[in-house]
């Protein structure tokens, strides 16, 4: 089974800008995308109907904002997009979907760079969150999350950590929390097989010429549980892949 995620800043542009044409070339069984910044009202008939895929969306209700949707070929079970908790259920961060051997969370967690009060809303999140897949996984079956978690998690995980030691997206807070996700049993699955540094994942587009010189953040991820660790074949990043200030990330699943 082939996963792909991909923040797409924006799915209109992204869709003028190749997306058709990636996902028709690459062909995964699932793509999941973030911060699609669509209202419900806005996604057209081939957005929510792509050949060969059912489509699963959660939008926010500011416009221009957020927002995550799932393309998948196989049927889920079950799919939900609001969980009775009010920091996961705001602004259209998360589709879950429930397939027969796992769950699959696409995931657009929270930015801290807007000040103390969105530092504090992304820690809740982030809490609640592995409060959420923890209950499911004690329920017997594999989690796979998947997308852009906001957060460098090691120094090799960003060009400039010594720059960035106290940026939002590289604090000690945030790097602690995605070490607590791991130590509960969630795999970084881009991290079984590479170790060494210059894989990023996000470039910053003010920085004039930050992609073409590879100085960038690694802060988009496929986790997958420890019930899952034994099925995964391979994982990547596509930093080739153009349309976003992200690029997408892989997984393979035996």
């Amino acid at each position: 089974m082939k996963l792909i995620s991909w923040n797409v800043n924006g799915i209109r542009a992204a869709w003028k800008k190749g997306l058709l044409e990636f996902v028709a070339a690459s062909s995964p069984d699932v793509l999941c995308v973030q911060e699609t910044k669509i209202q419900a009202d806005q996604i057209t008939p081939e957005m929510r109907d792509l050949e060969g895929y059912r489509s699963y969306w959660s939008v926010a209700e500011k416009k221009g904002y957020s927002g995550v949707a799932t393309f998948s070929k196989p049927e889920p079970l079950a799919v939900a997009t609001a969980f009775g908790v009010p920091v996961l259920d705001a602004e259209g961060r998360i589709v879950h979907a429930e397939y027969p051997d796992f769950h699959l969370f696409n995931v657009y967690f929270p930015n801290s760079g807007m000040g103390p009060e969105r530092l504090a809303h992304k820690l809740a999140f982030y809490d609640e969150f592995l409060a959420l897949t923890e209950r499911l996984r004690s329920a017997g079956k594999g989690v796979i999350v998947c997308g852009d978690v906001n957060t460098a998690h090691t120094e090799i995980d960003l060009a400039r950590p010594k720059e960035n030691a106290k940026s939002p997206g590289f604090m000690p807070v945030e790097r602690a929390w995605v070490s607590r996700f791991v130590a509960h049993g969630y795999h970084d699955t881009f991290r079984i097989f590479v170790s060494e540094p210059g894989h990023y994942t996000w470039w910053d587009m003010r920085r004039v010429g930050a992609r073409a010189r590879n100085v960038g953040w690694r802060i988009d991820y496929f986790f997958v549980s420890d019930e899952l660790r034994g099925r995964v074949k391979a994982a990547g990043i596509l930093p080739h892949v153009q349309g976003s200030d992200h690029c997408p990330v892989t997984l393979e699943l035996g």
